[in-house]
């Protein structure tokens, strides 16, 4: 994607024929219908969330279908907001068959035992931040730093003792940094698009809110990792890396997959074939170190399944394949039928019309997009619905108040992109607890940057500091320009 991304305009407000604009408090239902499902079944029944999505869904449908929309229309919702996500299962299974196939060929296992040798536990969480900090920002995917250099850093971490949640944590946060400022992401070009800005402008404006949030986040790791010593013994470490050492025999040649999809990486290659080709080729790389045909097709489809004789090393490695991602992709099915029927019928329109409302001063409009943002990333399940929905939502108000559009694309980012993992059913969720084998409540304390974004995006909201106003004719898009109030 590029900067001059175009997406469809607003639709309009004049509902179909038979159809009746659905009010605020009716749209409100579904939505307390599900925190409910989901309070009862994930809380109280220790369950997980796919039916009460799809029982939420059923709520959605019949308060569409009370206001006049048939079957069909809430069918299309549900196929377009399906179709919206299909990018994302195929990166997921992808991930899978990529987690197998590297497992089987010794790559992990190799990174495992080089990252066990150069890290220690008190700088390890700092470094795994850094690491995924700048290989998601060449890269420009959060998902694809994490299904190699992330999958890899939770099995040393693991192998140190330290507690895979505060691992996943750093893990996700040095992603999303990359994601969110790297001109090669989706959402980075995304999010101009709907506001109409400039891509660079766009990147230049979010350093003002995720550079603090970084730096906090990075000095919360370290500190944290002061005070770590890792509960695994200097044995057991030992152990870990001999076994390694034996079973795979560690080599540069364990580097040539990964050293493959960096170059795909580096050229611009999209995420799937990239991906894909990574796990195809640690398919041969483990047929070539002697596993049968059988064994790498088992570990791209069931995962690697080790022999190690340590029942600690094999649960470290035992991961990976196309099936372990089954319970993620019916999830995010799940989620996006809710977040299809909630948009296609104009129910999440009628929720956010509420908080713009509400929105009187600049720093109220842009903490309301931020919330926005992040409720759409609850209720659509998906964090490109959370950019483009209040996108065109909000477009005209920051206009009419004259305020720049990159206020409206950064607060699109600060809250539709960085919280996305946050959320388990929501599709950047899915990936990450499947992928990193930590549930997405466990790791979410430990997120920093995801957490701080936001609230530093609305600091800067009210404070009025780096708001900036719609230029003057004539001069560039593309320049500071002075500040505005915090509040009007």
């Amino acid at each position: 994607m590029g900067g001059s991304v175009q997406e469809e305009q607003p639709r309009s407000a004049t509902p179909e024929p038979g159809v009746t604009p659905i009010p605020f408090i009716w749209a409100l239902v579904p939505v307390l219908a599900l925190i409910g499902l989901l309070f009862v079944t994930i809380v109280v029944l220790d369950g997980s969330g796919h039916i009460p999505l799809i029982l939420g869904a059923c709520v959605a449908g019949l308060v569409a279908w009370a206001h006049g929309y048939e079957w069909e229309a809430l069918q299309a919702g549900i196929l377009k907001a399906i179709g919206l996500a299909m990018g994302a299962i195929l990166i997921l299974l992808i991930i899978g068959m990529l987690m197998g196939t590297w497992l089987a060929a010794g790559i992990v296992p190799a990174l495992i035992a080089w990252g066990l040798e150069l890290l220690s536990p008190q700088w390890f969480l700092p470094a795994s931040c850094a690491v995924c900090s700048i290989v998601s920002l060449v890269s420009g995917s959060s998902w694809s730093t994490a299904g190699t250099v992330g999958l890899a850093l939770i099995g040393v971490g693991e192998a140190m003792g330290i507690d895979p949640a505060m691992t996943a944590g750093a893990v996700i946060s040095g992603a999303y940094f990359g994601d969110k400022l790297s001109p090669m992401s989706d959402t980075t070009n995304l999010a101009p698009a709907m506001a109409g800005t400039e891509l660079f402008v766009h990147i230049r404006h979010m350093l003002w809110t995720t550079g603090p949030a970084w730096v906090i986040a990075m000095l919360a790791y370290t500190l944290i990792g002061l005070g770590l010593e890792g509960s695994a013994s200097a044995e057991s470490v030992a152990e870990i890396t001999t076994l390694i050492d034996e079973t795979f025999d560690p080599g540069l040649i364990h580097l040539a997959v990964p050293a493959v999809v960096a170059l795909m990486v580096a050229y611009k290659f999209p995420a799937l074939p990239t991906l894909l080709t990574g796990a195809l080729l640690g398919g041969v790389m483990a047929w070539i170190m002697g596993a049968s045909a059988a064994d790498v097709l088992g570990a791209a489809m069931n995962g690697y399944q080790p022999d190690t004789g340590s029942a600690a090393v094999d649960e470290l490695l035992a991961r990976g394949g196309m099936n372990s991602m089954a319970g993620t992709v019916l999830l995010v099915l799940c989620a996006m039928s809710f977040g299809g029927i909630m948009e296609h019928t104009g129910q999440l329109r009628a929720l956010a019309s509420k908080t713009l409302a509400a929105a009187k001063s600049t720093g109220s409009l842009i903490a309301a997009t931020i919330l926005t943002a992040i409720g759409i990333n609850v209720l659509a399940a998906d964090q490109y619905l959370a950019v483009v929905v209040p996108g065109r939502m909000y477009a005209h108000e920051y206009a009419a108040r004259g305020l720049h559009p990159k206020n409206l694309s950064r607060a699109l980012e600060d809250g539709g992109t960085i919280t996305s993992p946050l959320i388990p059913w929501n599709t950047c969720g899915a990936f990450m607890s499947s992928t990193l084998g930590v549930a997405t409540l466990a790791y979410l304390p430990w997120c920093f940057l995801n957490l701080l974004n936001p609230i530093i995006g609305v600091l800067l909201g009210f404070t009025g500091w780096t708001i900036a106003s719609t230029p003057i004719s004539g001069q560039g898009a593309g320049e500071d320009e002075a500040k505005t109030p915090g509040a009007e």
